[in-house]
């Protein structure tokens, strides 16, 4: 192990790593202050299932635009650097709502607000992902390839781990703790990773900004060039008008007309001195003409990029081979609704489970998500992918099985108490949903083209989020309809059955895999 350490850190360096683990524990233990906001919503707020679920979902929706902040800053870089400035620009929107809900009662206690604030969060947060991902697949190109696996699976690790953080105290604090004070105590993570991000030296863009630096280096000598050129110009021309004038002297001299040689001689000085503000005139326009060329030139370059970018990425999702796998994952969630909002309300309200409970749940379920992922890669990647998927949705129809008899409490009759259920539930719900992830994680990287892979990649993961916001919104408006509240759970049995029917829907829709596709990467 400290082997490993050692040779990870001579190859990134102390403070990469720190970066890259504190970000993705962050984006883990992100689980202690969404317990926070779902209770919020729940006993402040006074909000029903259906529109606390609609805020939520809200909320969540810049992480189903990633493409747009890879592009943004693969494309326009600050001050040449592509990567640590976005970082930080990222950060302190994952700070500053955090503080704001923390101190100002009455933004934490408007839904509105609360929805802007956790929008603007999530907006820091999904462009913070984005850029430390890019930071990543730039850190291990070339000599450091070797170290591709290690630096993901570090990367994991700490989500990892900060999940199981966050959701173990995310419970006990809020039994402890008012939920602004939660809130401030959040705010501590990227108030740490903002001073991290003054520590790390972006390597590849130092290079790109060295290059630029002499680019501009160069451009500067060019405008003195110019500059020297116009002083050499006016010194010939001011030494032809001394020339002329002079000889006008010595003509007159010669006639003996001695009061012409003075006027000669003020007319002399006369013409330099408008030779000299013309020439002045024009260095000062030749140099706001480079300022404004160059401008000119470092917008239209931005402006290039872009549109090759979004080109690129616009021809390589038109392919059939890409667009048909990525429309059934799309699909295979917004044909199901998420009703995970209705069943907390259910599992706090009507159960009376407490928050420290319910963490140690949400723990139950990260044990599961490993699980998932170690069962996959032992004995499911070598399968072809559309029988995984037919695989992970009958296993999540038995997954909402146990929510059937939660709620309809037939396993009351068998002596099984409700938090065993919800247990094992929930470990079993994100080991089933890991064993689709990790197909859409394979399929995702054999699709990507050459040159885009990283802003495809993140296009791929931004279908997926809004096809997971979709059905939240759908389940939200099934709830509405329904007429799930705090107080009445009549119809969330039939609620969860419809749930369970279109789980099936998407098996329908497989022949959209691509036949021959398997889980190994290719």
């Amino acid at each position: 192990m400290a082997g490993w350490v050692s040779r990870m850190r001579s190859a990134f360096g102390a403070s990469f790593l720190w970066l890259v683990s504190f970000v993705y524990f962050t984006q883990g233990f992100r689980s202690f202050v969404w317990t926070a906001v779902s209770y919020q919503l729940k006993d402040i707020l006074k909000l029903s299932p259906s529109a606390s679920q609609f805020v939520v979902s809200a909320a969540f929706f810049p992480w189903s635009i990633k493409p747009f902040y890879g592009i943004l800053s693969d494309c326009i870089p600050i001050r040449g650097r592509k990567r640590v400035p976005y970082l930080i620009i990222a950060t302190i929107l994952s700070l500053f709502p955090w503080v704001v809900l923390g101190l100002i009662s009455t933004l934490r206690n408007s839904h509105i607000w609360l929805t802007i604030f956790l929008c603007m969060q999530n907006f820091g947060s999904a462009m913070a992902d984005v850029v430390i991902d890019a930071m990543i697949a730039e850190a291990v190109r070339s000599e450091r390839a070797a170290f591709a696996g290690d630096l993901q699976s570090l990367s994991w690790s700490a989500m990892a781990f900060g999940g199981v953080c966050g959701s173990l105290l995310g419970g006990i604090t809020l039994s402890n703790l008012k939920i602004s004070n939660i809130f401030l105590l959040f705010s501590v993570l990227p108030t740490i990773q903002l001073l991290s991000c003054a520590s790390v030296d972006e390597l590849s863009s130092s290079r790109k900004t060295r290059s630029m630096t002499g680019k501009n280096e160069g451009l500067e000598d060019d405008g003195n060039l110019v500059k020297d050129e116009n002083l050499g110009l006016q010194t010939s021309l001011d030494k032809a008008a001394s020339e002329n004038v002079q000889s006008e002297g010595d003509a007159t001299s010669l006639n003996g007309n001695s009061s012409l040689l003075g006027a000669s001689n003020s007319s002399t000085f006369r013409i330099s001195k408008a030779h000299q503000r013309r020439g002045k005139e024009k260095r000062t326009a030749t140099e706001v003409d480079i300022v404004e060329e160059s401008d000119r030139s470092l917008s239209s370059k931005w402006f290039l990029s872009l549109k090759s970018a979004f080109y690129s990425l616009c021809n390589a999702f038109r392919q059939p081979i890409i667009l048909r796998p990525m429309a059934w994952f799309f699909f295979s969630h917004v044909t199901v609704p998420n009703l995970s909002t209705a069943i907390f309300y259910y599992q706090t309200e009507a159960l009376h489970l407490d928050a420290s409970f319910l963490g140690t749940a949400r723990v139950m379920g990260w044990c599961g998500l490993m699980f998932g992922t170690f069962m996959y890669n032992r004995y499911l990647k070598r399968l072809r992918l559309r029988k995984i998927l037919l695989c992970a949705h009958i296993g999540l129809a038995l997954s909402i099985l146990f929510d059937v008899a939660l709620v309809s409490r037939v396993h009351v009759n068998l002596g099984i108490s409700d938090k065993y259920m919800v247990l094992f539930g929930s470990a079993l719900s994100d080991a089933i949903n890991q064993f689709k992830m990790m197909p859409f994680l394979i399929i995702s990287g054999q699709l990507c083209p050459p040159g885009i892979e990283g802003t495809l990649f993140a296009l791929f993961m931004s279908i997926n989020n809004l096809g997971s916001t979709l059905g939240s919104f759908f389940g939200a408006f099934l709830a509405s309809a329904l007429k799930i509240s705090s107080q009445n759970f009549d119809n969330l049995l039939l609620g969860i059955i419809l749930q369970l029917v279109a789980t099936f829907i998407p098996i329908l829709f497989l022949f959209l895999i691509p036949k021959e596709a398997t889980g190994l990467v290719a």
